[in-house]
């Protein structure tokens, strides 16, 4: 991950900052601009349409310009960071978890999610390609392999975030003022999203279930967290992230196995 930097700084000029920069994609932040650049637009596409179709708060787009898409800043902090305890409310995840309740019961987009083999293919990949590159231990791997497998099942899709990260939900006090990254929005399971939002502040889980406000299986929630891990450490590793950090993707496996 490259680092915030200031890359201009002269007289009159707001100072620019790198919030995340490899291969794929880059964001940039220039006063209370955000500028995206994508080598996928398909991604930009999406975010757009999503953003317009989602009846939460989300950031207001202001131009677009391939491969370029320039975003305004919400208001407020990230309830959340992964790796590192939240000074949000009880509250305020209570109100997250209100308010993805809301983007859920809204239509669905037109954009179809993985499906449960596609998922369960990937998963396998992965957790090979963990041990063969003796990432994490094997034992590890594969006690959070027979957790995951609760997830392989059918669900009823409904309107999803699909990187619904606490650092993407952004809050005011106890109020939420946006969420941001949309670029993966689509049809999928909603005990999904849940799992994303706490993954890393399972200590919150209570409170988003309460602002959720529907009957939701804990254990297919904490089954989505060792999906979503075992998922993302390769890529992770080689977009320059450490997901061997205390409090990031192999704690939240090691305490899954735990279990």
């Amino acid at each position: 991950m490259t680092p915030a930097v200031p890359l201009a700084t002269m007289s009159g000029v707001e100072q620019v900052e790198v919030v995340i920069a490899h291969h794929e994609r880059a964001t940039l932040r220039v006063g209370d601009v955000f500028l995206k650049i994508d080598a996928d637009q398909t991604n930009t596409d999406v975010e757009v349409e999503a953003m317009a179709l989602a009846p939460i708060p989300t950031p207001p787009v202001l131009w677009r310009k391939p491969p370029v898409l320039a975003l305004a800043a919400v208001p407020g902090t990230p309830i959340g960071r992964i790796g590192k305890p939240s000074t949000a409310s009880p509250a305020a995840w209570a109100a997250a978890g209100a308010a993805v309740r809301r983007l859920h019961d809204a239509p669905l987009p037109p954009w179809c999610g993985w499906t449960v083999d596609e998922i369960a293919a990937e998963l396998d990949a992965e957790c090979a390609w963990l041990v063969a590159n003796e990432v994490l231990p094997a034992d590890l791997v594969a006690r959070n392999r027979r957790v995951a497998e609760a997830v392989l099942r059918p669900w009823t899709p409904v309107f999803t975030h699909g990187d619904l990260h606490a650092s993407h939900v952004f809050a005011t006090g106890d109020e939420i003022t946006g969420v941001i990254d949309w670029s993966e929005a689509s049809r999928g399971d909603a005990l999904f999203d849940l799992a994303s939002l706490t993954i890393g502040h399972q200590e919150h889980l209570g409170d988003v279930i309460a602002g959720y406000g529907a009957d939701v299986d804990v254990d297919v929630i904490r089954a989505w967290w060792s999906v979503r891990s075992l998922r993302a450490i390769r890529w992770l590793v080689e977009h320059g992230f450490d997901p061997l950090a205390p409090g990031c993707e192999a704690d939240v496996l090691r305490r899954a196995a735990a279990l």
